[in-house]
């Protein structure tokens, strides 16, 4: 009885983690080219060997270059 109560649970558990990667939905083209941004970005800083404060302001100015 135990052993069934575990595997009812443990197929809930699983189920709900299974339902939510099928209803994922593919990255918007905005979304894309924020992503690839962002990549480049990290890659730069990563470069410059660019450390906290130093890094979240290079980051910060790096993601909002080109929306201007």
């Amino acid at each position: 009885m135990r052993i069934m109560l575990a595997l009812i649970a443990f197929a809930c558990a699983t189920g709900n983690v299974f339902a939510a990667d099928a209803m994922k939905k593919p990255p918007t083209p905005a979304q894309q080219a924020q992503q690839e941004k962002m990549k480049s970005c990290n890659a730069e800083a990563k470069t410059k060997a660019l450390k906290s404060a130093e890094r979240k302001k290079f980051m910060s100015g790096c993601l909002k270059a080109d929306k201007k």
